[in-house]
C-alpha cells in the first residue's frame, strides 16, 4: 500500500473497537464500492466486515462465507460478502460470478483479496489488518477511492 495522504492507520484494543471502526467506514460506503480485506487468519477481517455491514444497515447476523464463498445481505445498500480463502486460482474466482458482482451497484466486501490482487478492481478501498497482542489490531486503510463513484 503506497504511503500517501489517503492512507490512514488505526489501532484498536478490542474486537468491539474493530467492529466500531468498520461501522464508521460502512456508514460512508456508496453503491458499487468494493472493500478489500487483507490479513492473516484470525486477524479480524470478519469482525471488521460485521461492523461494515452494521454501518450499511444490515440487521441480520453476518458470518464469513468460508464454505458458501458468497453471502448476500440487504441494508441501505445491497451487500455481497466474499471469502476467497478456499479458492486457488483467479479462474475459480471468476467462475463464481465475481465480475458480475463487481460491476453491479452492490457493495462488495472481499476477504482474502490479496490472493487475487491481479483481478481486484483498481478503484477498491484496501484495508490491511495486522494482529497485535491479545485483541489489539492495527488497521491500515487506503481510502483514496472512498466517495469517488
Amino acid at each position: 500500500m503506497p504511503n500517501s495522504p489517503s492512507v490512514r492507520v488505526y489501532e484498536t484494543a478490542s474486537t468491539a473497537e474493530t467492529t466500531q471502526l468498520g461501522r464508521t467506514l460502512g456508514e460512508r460506503l456508496q453503491p458499487g464500492d468494493t472493500v478489500l480485506l487483507i490479513g492473516d487468519l484470525g486477524a479480524g477481517k470478519t469482525c471488521f466486515i460485521q461492523g461494515l455491514c452494521s454501518g450499511l444497515g444490515v440487521e441480520e447476523p453476518v458470518t464469513s462465507p468460508t464454505f458458501t464463498l458468497i453471502n448476500e445481505y440487504q441494508g441501505r445498500l445491497p451487500v455481497a460478502h466474499f471469502d476467497l480463502y478456499r479458492l486457488n486460482d483467479p479462474e475459480s474466482v471468476l467462475d463464481i460470478g465475481f465480475d458480475e458482482y463487481i460491476d453491479s451497484n452492490q457493495v462488495c466486501l472481499i476477504e482474502w483479496a490479496d490472493k487475487f490482487l491481479e483481478i481486484m478492481p483498481a478503484d477498491a478501498i484496501e484495508v490491511r489488518i495486522e494482529i497485535g497482542e491479545g485483541e489489539r489490531r492495527k488497521l491500515v486503510m487506503d481510502l483514496a477511492m472512498l466517495n469517488r463513484k
